[in-house]
C-alpha cells in the first residue's frame, strides 16, 4: 500500500524504525520493493530532487504506485534534502506522499518559516514532511553540507521547531554524517535519549546511516522512527557493475550485468530493514 509517513509511523509503532533508503537508479527499485516483501517490513524509497528530475517524476511516481499497490507491505515515496520549496510542491502535486524540506543550513527562523510552508502545503494534500534542525554534515547522492563539522541538534531549538512548524518527522544532528562509510560513527546517546524524551510526538530521524554499527543501529532503532541508507547502495550498485561490465559483449543483455547489483541492494535492504526491528 502507498502511505504517507504519518500513516506508517503509527502502523510500525513498537516494530522499531523504518529503513529509507535511498534510490539511485531506476533500475534499483523493484529490487527494493521485493527486498521489503520477502522480509514482510515497509520500506521509504526516497530520492534527491536530481534523482526524481533524472529518471522523470512521472515515471518514477507512476512506478512506486503500481509497484506499492502490488505489494503487501506499506510503501512511502519521499523526497530527500530538498531545499526548493517550489519543487517539494512540484513533488508533492505530482504524487510524492512524503517530502523533506532541509532548512538546516539557514537561520533557525527562516528554517521555521520556510517549513511552515511546505507543512501548509503538504498536509492539506495528506503528504508528510520531515524538517531538520542541526547540521548533520557530509555528501550524499549530491547532496553537501558546507560546513566543516556538523553541528548536534540543540533539544531547545528542536522543541521550538516542532511546535511552530507542526512537521511529522525530525532529522536530528546525533553524530552521524553522510556518505561515512569508512568509519565509525560517534553517537551522542544522551542528546538522544533528550530528544526522545522532549518530543514524544515527532517521528526522529537518522540520517547518515552508512557509517553506523549493527550495535549502535540497533540502538538507536529504539528510540528513531525512520533510518536513512543512501551511501552504501550507491558505493555496493557501483562495485558490482564494476564486476559485471568488463566481461560483456556488445551481445551481452544489459540486464544480466544490472542483476547481480540489484541482488546486492536486496540483501543490503534485508540485512538492515532486519536491524531496525525491535
Amino acid at each position: 500500500m502507498y502511505k504517507n509517513l504519518i500513516e506508517m509511523f503509527r502502523e510500525n509503532e513498537g516494530k522499531g524504525a523504518v529503513g529509507a533508503f535511498n534510490l539511485h537508479c531506476f533500475e534499483m527499485l523493484p529490487a527494493m520493493i521485493a527486498a521489503a516483501q520477502e522480509l514482510g517490513t515497509p520500506i521509504i524509497i526516497q530520492t534527491s530532487l536530481g534523482t526524481a528530475e533524472y529518471i522523470g517524476f512521472e515515471a518514477l511516481i507512476a512506478a512506486v504506485k503500481a509497484l506499492a499497490q502490488k505489494a503487501d507491505i506499506n510503501v512511502c515515496l519521499h523526497m530527500d534534502h530538498c531545499k526548493s520549496i517550489e519543487a517539494l510542491k512540484k513533488a508533492i502535486d505530482l504524487g510524492y506522499s512524503s517530502v523533506m524540506y532541509d532548512g538546516s543550513d539557514l537561520p533557525l527562523e527562516e528554517n521555521i518559516k520556510n517549513t511552515q510552508e511546505v507543512v501548509a502545503y503538504a498536509h492539506e494534500r495528506n503528504v508528510s514532511v520531515e524538517g531538520e534542525i542541526g547540521s548533520i554534515g557530509g555528501a550524499e547522492d549530491g547532496i553537501v553540507v558546507e560546513k566543516s563539522d556538523a553541528a548536534y541538534t540543540k533539544p531547545t531549538d528542536a522543541i521550538r521547531f516542532v511546535k511552530e512548524t507542526n512537521v511529522d518527522a525530525l532529522a536530528v544532528a546525533i553524530g552521524t554524517t553522510h556518505g561515512q562509510y569508512k568509519s565509525k560513527a560517534n553517537i551522542n546517546y544522551e542528546l538522544l535519549e533528550t530528544l526522545q524524551d522532549k518530543l514524544p510526538d515527532v517521528g526522529l530521524v537518522l540520517h547518515g546511516g552508512t557509517g553506523v554499527s549493527d550495535e549502535d543501529m540497533k540502538r538507536c532503532a529504539k528510540g528513531m522512527k525512520k533510518i536513512n541508507v543512501g551511501t552504501e547502495l550507491n558505493k555496493s550498485y557501483i562495485e558490482e557493475v564494476n564486476a559485471s561490465f568488463p566481461d560483456a559483449t556488445p551481445l551481452t543483455s544489459l540486464r544480466k550485468l544490472f542483476t547481480p547489483a540489484n541482488d546486492h541492494i536486496k540483501r543490503i535492504i534485508t540485512e538492515k530493514s532486519t536491524l531496525f526491528k525491535i
